[in-house]
């Protein structure tokens, strides 16, 4: 499959390197990823050259090999390929391909043995080892105090036929005998097919959704480095590259049923820097743990869905260690969120409910929110199913009262003249005329509900919220809607997948087929982007998201029959 690489990154499963097309620009950059989002990520601008002159060329990207060919020669290329999870083969053919720095002052390139430069990315922690294989090579980095004015590296200066490697490390360079392009990319070919052939069949209209989720999903895995205690999926490699505590849910799902113990290792690196509050990370990366916001408490039922995907997550040792991180997660909400008992949890920011920009959070925060409170009953629901597993009875009786308290004041604090609000918790009052679909969350509590809430939640979806291709996260009656505006109107995977679980576990099965084919349909014409514009089905934001595509290969696998009638 062809790749866009000023949208969708070339990289590959465990790699920190990535290359992508700067349209701005129009110049193409080797990337590393350390550090997370808040790094820059651009370490190498690449040029193809004829001579001392830079020269036109187009880019011919699949899966695991990248060429840039000369446009008036096509003849004359250099292609790249992620081999190995930490080196980068270049082979050249009749052009020249440069590599700039994008340095940082203390940045700096020295010989070490003959036909190898290391190079110390002082911005970004980490080294890399350039070996030159075959041909020539063209060292342009003249030395001012401390460090390179600039440096350039220019491969095959005259012409012919060239080879190198690039291998990143973070301390020292150990002696590595590199395999030759073709096995390299044979090798990355390899993983790829086997991961592609582990994703579940479509019918043919989707094959292009399937096999670009499968790549998005394959190549965002970074290996464990520094915090990162196992392989972590990120969300995207364009510029979200940091695993969240909730994208991470959708993701470890979708990998439940295909790779058990890398689904599991979604959750355990949060397990492992869980905060003595009991609250999660909200995002980790190789550098560090951020808690400045959290993420709503999905895990309980996300971890539900996983079991019944796979009996490896029933082992009853998976599941007490999952138990009593998520009875401390739960707890952090209960202990921290709650300053009065007289009411709910509370958010502090926007981000917190993963929602960031949403109109209830719009008059200030914190806030009295219902799709908090009915997370909440969920997960404390499932924590005394699992403590009853678990022969805790007293446990299980115990989360079943507070699951029953707080579902007593969702209705009697958030539940006004048949709609659910949410409360300016400063000022204890309803949040008035806000259309946003968090609102109407509390249908994942179905079963606790009463059938006339239940019903008037399913009509209010239908004709307030859904659009050609989903369900609107602001209706697009509201005044605030926006095309474009984030959580105020567009189109989320995770959304839609909590609403069509919701709509199916309460009996609304056509809805909930009605809102899958929407969605699937959706990739069709806006890809696996962050989100999406709700009538044209436009890719918005971030056009490379896992979760996006962990969402639509689920729907394929629950939605789609293979049939004739599906052709």
């Amino acid at each position: 499959m062809p790749l866009d690489l000023s949208s969708v990154p070339f990289s590959r499963y465990g790699s920190y390197f990535a290359v992508s097309f700067a349209k701005e620009t129009n110049q193409l950059f080797l990337r590393d990823l350390h550090g997370g989002d808040e790094a820059p990520s651009n370490i190498f601008v690449l040029d193809l050259l004829r001579g001392e002159e830079a020269v036109e060329y187009d880019l011919e990207a699949t899966e695991t090999k990248l060429r840039m060919v000369h446009r008036h020669n096509p003849s004359e290329y250099a292609e790249l390929c992620i081999g190995d999870e930490n080196v980068v083969h270049c082979r050249l053919h009749g052009a020249a391909l440069k590599l700039t720095a994008v340095k940082t002052r203390y940045d700096s390139l020295m010989p070490c043995g003959r036909n190898q430069w290391e190079y110390h990315l002082y911005s970004k922690e980490i080294k890399l080892m350039f070996t030159l294989l075959q041909g020539d090579i063209d060292v342009r980095a003249p030395w001012r105090t401390v460090g390179n004015d600039k440096i350039e590296m220019v491969l095959n200066p005259g012409g012919g036929d060239g080879l190198l490697a690039i291998e990143s490390y973070r301390t020292v360079w150990r002696k590595t005998e590199y395999d030759d392009f073709d096995r390299a990319h044979a090798r990355a070919e390899r993983h790829f097919q086997q991961w592609l052939e582990r994703m579940p069949p479509v019918p043919s209209r989707y094959e292009p959704s399937r096999r670009l989720a499968a790549y998005i999903t394959w190549s965002c895995v970074v290996r464990p480095e520094g915090r990162l205690i196992d392989y972590a999926m990120y969300m995207s490699k364009n510029w979200m590259f940091n695993i969240w505590s909730w994208d991470n849910c959708f993701n470890a799902m979708m990998l439940s049923g295909r790779d058990p113990e890398l689904a599991l290792a979604q959750f355990e690196i949060f397990m492992a820097h869980q905060d003595d509050s009991g609250v999660y990370a909200d995002f980790i990366n190789d550098k560090f743990c951020s808690f400045n916001c959290c993420k709503p408490p999905i895990h309980a039922w996300a971890f539900a869905q996983m079991r019944r995907r796979n009996e490896r997550f029933n082992d009853r040792a998976v599941v007490a260690r999952m138990y009593d991180s998520l009875v401390r997660a739960t707890n952090y909400w209960l202990s921290f969120r709650r300053p009065d008992p007289a009411r709910l949890p509370l958010y502090h920011h926007g981000n917190d409910s993963g929602w960031d920009n949403a109109s209830i959070f719009h008059e200030g925060i914190p806030v009295e929110a219902p799709d908090l409170a009915a997370h909440l009953i969920r997960q404390m629901d499932i924590l005394s199913g699992m403590a009853a597993e678990l022969e805790r009875a007293d446990e299980a009786q115990a989360w079943k009262g507070k699951a029953d308290e707080l579902c007593e004041l969702l209705m009697s604090r958030l539940y006004k003249d048949g709609r659910f609000v949410a409360r300016y918790a400063p000022e204890d009052r309803v949040i008035e005329n806000r259309d946003s679909l968090i609102l109407c969350m509390p249908l994942i509590v179905g079963y606790r509900l009463p059938r006339d809430v239940v019903r008037s939640l399913a009509r209010v979806l239908a004709d307030k919220f859904e659009a050609t291709y989903g369900l609107c996260t602001e209706s697009y009656r509201s005044p605030l809607y926006r095309e474009n505006g984030y959580w105020l109107g567009p189109i989320w995977a995770p959304v839609a997948y909590l609403f069509i679980d919701a709509l199916r576990d309460n009996g609304y099965n056509e809805f909930a087929t009605r809102l899958a084919a929407k969605f699937m349909d959706l990739t069709l014409a806006g890809g696996m982007a962050e989100n999406f514009d709700p009538f044209s089905g436009q890719g918005l934001v971030d056009p490379a998201f896992t979760w996006t595509s962990s969402v639509f290969l689920m729907l394929a696998e629950q939605f789609t029959v293979l049939s004739e009638d599906n052709e």
